[in-house]
């Protein structure tokens, strides 16, 4: 029978969000609830037909796919995966089958991030994260917030993520303003956001939010110039991707106190090691990229990589990234 990996469900849900009885009957399923380095990966996923990834969780470089002979498809959300070497998947015959954000489940569920972000960032100027610790500990209130309310809220993109920002923004009374290089006036003003050039958003806002596609535009769009334009007590949210801020930039303006704090859902390398610079300083609140992380949401996900190995063991793939594969 085919091998199927399933791989970095963290919390074990994989196999109860959706039905994978039709992959079942047909195959064997191995769920792996930890993050594989590329050296493990090597060797555990050697006998695997099937690899089922979630996002960038696991990176399928060519020196692993070349390392893994019997692969013969790559399950993958959304329509490419950055720290997949496409090319090299093609050249050893390997499908990559993208999920369909079109399908009505997806429509359903796509607040997703913007609500984690918003939770995110009240935690962050309220102190939630220390304050929680104090009271599991015993203690009492040590810290003072901020309001939202009448203060001004930076969106770097203005995207569908960016846009419910901007609704949630604005219900709390705050001026929203916005960038992102193809940010129109029109644009913003429809969604409820005033344009402004990007010095302008880092100098004016109280807190900037990133919503943003890592790509080679956006991969370090915001750097020390930027961070040193935001005002001391400014605060930074990305649950976008790590890699748009540069984190050295970043963790040396929390060190010194430049900007208030930051709150962060996403990392340069994901896990970050135990002993990263961020787990230690106090201003700074973190989530472990749940932003997608809902049982709607992975329940979405998971359906289409079972419609995608499916269709794969049926003999007809659907929905392939890279047909050149297929000849």
């Amino acid at each position: 029978m085919p091998r199927v990996a399933i791989l970095d469900d963290y919390a074990g849900m994989a196999l109860e969000l959706a039905d994978w009885s039709p992959v079942r009957s047909r195959s064997e399923i191995t769920v792996f609830d930890r993050h594989l380095s590329e050296a493990e990966a090597a060797e555990v996923l050697q006998p695997f037909d099937v690899i089922c990834t979630l996002r960038e969780r696991m990176a399928l470089p060519r020196k692993l796919i070349e390392q893994l002979p019997n692969l013969k498809l790559i399950t993958i959300v959304g329509m490419s995966l950055p720290n997949l070497d496409m090319a090299a998947a093609s050249e050893f015959g390997v499908l990559v089958a993208h999920s369909d954000f079109a399908n009505p489940r997806f429509r359903a569920v796509r607040d997703a991030t913007p609500e984690l972000a918003w939770g995110l960032l009240t935690a962050t100027v309220r102190n939630l994260a220390d304050e929680h610790r104090r009271m599991r500990d015993g203690g009492w209130q040590s810290s003072v917030g901020v309001t939202l309310a009448g203060k001004t809220l930076g969106l770097l993109g203005l995207g569908r993520t960016g846009k419910r920002m901007a609704e949630y923004a604005n219900v709390f009374g705050m001026e929203v303003i916005a960038w992102s290089q193809n940010l129109t006036e029109e644009a913003a003003t429809a969604a409820g956001a005033r344009r402004v050039d990007k010095a302008a958003l880092f100098e004016s806002s109280d807190v900037v939010s990133i919503h943003l596609v890592l790509s080679e535009r956006t991969r370090g769009l915001v750097g020390e110039p930027e961070l040193a334009l935001m005002k001391p007590h400014a605060y930074l949210i990305n649950t976008s991707r790590g890699p748009i801020v540069d984190e050295t930039a970043l963790i040396s303006v929390l060190r010194t106190g430049r900007i208030a704090g930051a709150g962060l859902d996403v990392y340069d390398i994901e896990p970050p090691a135990p002993d990263h610079p961020l787990r230690r300083l106090p201003n700074v609140t973190l989530s472990p990229h749940l932003g997608y992380v809902t049982r709607e949401m992975l329940a979405a996900f998971y359906s289409d990589s079972i419609e995608a190995v499916v269709a794969w063991l049926d003999g007809a793939p659907i929905r392939i990234a890279n047909p050149e594969a297929l000849s």
